[in-house]
């Protein structure tokens, strides 16, 4: 029974990576990979009806996650903004967009790392993990930036 469960999980982990394969970014390490595949799944569910499967963004409603700029600058504050949601202008490639985004609150910090693991290493140019720790670091200095 346990063969099974690990042959199982193996399957799995190949579909996953398979799904991955058109990220352009192809040199992420076995946690980093892990990591983005649940960041897909939780991304399909909570982020692609406003940002779009390819991070595109809808029109000048919601931005595109696309700005490796924006992404890298403020990695700090994207799990407070993920958390707690945004409200007030941002700029993302040059565009301006004034539509609130929604707290999703619900969602735990290990969720949080797997999403913005994914956003930063799908759609932006990382190659790293975005850990727990740093999720949780981001939460807790969450006051500071808004």
């Amino acid at each position: 029974m346990k063969l099974i469960y690990t042959v199982l999980f193996f399957g799995m982990m190949i579909i996953g990576f398979s799904q991955l394969s058109s990220c352009h970014n192809n040199n992420l390490n076995i946690q980093t990979a892990q990591y983005a595949v649940n960041g897909q799944k939780l991304y399909r569910t909570h982020c692609q009806n406003c940002h779009g499967a390819k991070g595109e963004g809808l029109g000048k409603l919601y931005p595109p996650l696309t700005d490796q700029k924006y992404l890298s600058e403020n990695r700090d504050k994207l799990a407070c903004i993920i958390k707690n949601g945004l409200s007030g202008e941002i700029v993302i490639n040059g565009e301006t967009y004034n539509q609130a985004m929604p707290a999703l609150s619900k969602l735990s910090d290990m969720d949080i790392a797997y999403i913005l693991t994914y956003v930063t290493t799908h759609f932006g140019d990382s190659d790293s993990t975005f850990t727990q720790d740093e999720v949780i670091k981001g939460l807790k200095d969450c006051k500071l930036f808004f």
